[in-house]
C-alpha cells in the first residue's frame, strides 16, 4: 500500500497533464520501434462492437480516440481522480470523477473495465481490483498496461551511481535508487495480484527502446518523475545534485556513443473469470463436468 506521503506525491503529479504529457511525448519521438501503444494494448481484446467499457484513471483520454476507431458501437465512460486532467478529455461528457477504490456502479454493469497505467498509483491496489471485479459482468475483462519491473534498467544504474557519490562518506544507508512508481504494480507482481482475484490472467509484453540523440529530452523525461522520485531520495541527498550528476553522466555517454540508449519492456495483463481468451476453455471445462 501507498504511504500518505506517496499518496500525496500522486495527487501532487497529476493535478495537472503536463508532467504526464512530457512522458507520452518522449515516448512517442524516442521510441524504436515506434509502436502506437493504446492500439497496441486494444488489439488484444476480442471486442463484439457494442461493449460496455469503464475506462478507470482516463486521465487525458489517451485510450479515448483509439477505442472508438477500433469499436465505433462502444459505450464508453471514464473516471479519474484529477479534474485537471479530465478537463483535457476529448469527451469531457463521458467521463466523471471517481475512486477506483469505491466505484460508485451496481454490479455487473461493464463488459470491459481498463486500468491502464495507474493501478501502481492506487493506495490500495487489491481493493481497487476487487472493484473492477464487482463492477464487471460474469464474462467480463479486466485490460491493465504497465511496465516490466526490470524497464529502464539504464536510468536505474545512473540514479544509483549519482547517489553514491552525493551519499556521506560510510553512510550506513544504503544507495538505493528511487524506485520508478510502476515497481508497486508492474508485469510480473501484477499478475500475482490479479491471480488472486481472477480466474485467468494472461502477459503480453512490448519490448522496446528509447534512443536519445541530445540530452535535453532525457533530463526532460527524467524531471517529469521528480514528485514520485524526490522522496525515496537519501536524506541529504538533494534531487538537483541527483539530476547535475545525472546530466554529466548522460552527455558523457551521449558524446561518447552518440546516442544513448535505454532499454524498456511495457506490455498488458489481461484477466477474466470466463470471458474473452479463457471463454473457450471454461466453457469446454463446463461441458465436460457436466457429462
Amino acid at each position: 500500500m501507498l504511504s500518505s506521503n506517496q499518496v500525496q506525491a500522486v495527487r501532487l503529479q497529476y493535478m495537472t497533464d503536463e508532467t504526464l504529457r512530457i512522458r507520452h511525448e518522449t515516448h512517442e519521438r524516442y521510441s524504436v520501434p515506434k509502436v502506437d501503444f493504446p492500439t497496441w494494448v486494444l488489439n488484444y481484446v476480442n471486442w463484439r462492437g457494442d461493449e460496455r467499457v469503464l475506462d478507470v484513471g482516463c486521465g487525458t483520454g489517451n485510450y479515448y480516440q483509439p477505442l472508438i476507431e477500433r469499436v465505433p458501437g462502444v459505450k464508453y465512460l471514464g473516471i479519474d481522480f484529477s479534474t485537471g486532467m479530465l478537463k483535457k478529455h476529448p469527451a469531457p461528457e463521458k467521463t466523471l470523477m471517481a475512486d477506483a477504490q469505491d466505484l460508485p456502479f451496481n454490479p455487473n454493469s461493464f463488459d470491459v473495465v481498463m486500468a491502464n497505467h495507474m493501478l501502481y498509483h492506487v493506495p490500495d491496489i487489491d481493493r481497487a481490483i476487487k472493484e473492477f471485479r464487482r463492477v464487471l459482468k460474469p464474462n467480463g475483462i479486466l485490460v491493465t498496461a504497465t511496465n516490466s519491473q526490470h524497464t529502464m534498467p539504464e536510468f536505474q544504474v545512473l540514479f544509483r551511481r549519482a547517489i553514491v557519490l552525493l551519499s556521506a562518506p560510510g553512510s550506513a544507508t544504503p544507495a538505493q535508487p528511487p524506485m520508478p512508481a510502476h515497481s508497486l504494480f508492474a508485469l510480473e507482481n501484477g499478475t500475482r495480484a490479479l491471480a488472486r482475484n481472477f480466474y485467468a490472467v494472461v502477459r503480453y509484453d512490448l519490448p522496446g527502446s528509447f534512443v536519445f540523440p541530445s540530452i535535453d529530452p532525457v533530463m526532460s523525461y527524467l524531471e517529469s518523475t521528480r514528485q514520485l522520485r524526490e522522496p525515496q531520495l537519501p536524506r541529504g541527498v538533494l534531487w538537483d545534485d541527483v539530476m547535475m550528476i545525472m546530466r554529466q553522466q548522460i552527455t558523457h555517454l551521449i558524446n561518447h556513443f552518440g546516442e544513448l540508449t535505454v532499454n524498456k519492456v511495457s506490455g498488458v495483463l489481461i484477466a477474466s473469470d470466463k470471458g474473452g481468451f479463457i471463454q473457450e476453455y471454461v466453457e469446454h471445462l463446463n461441458k465436460a463436468n457436466s457429462a
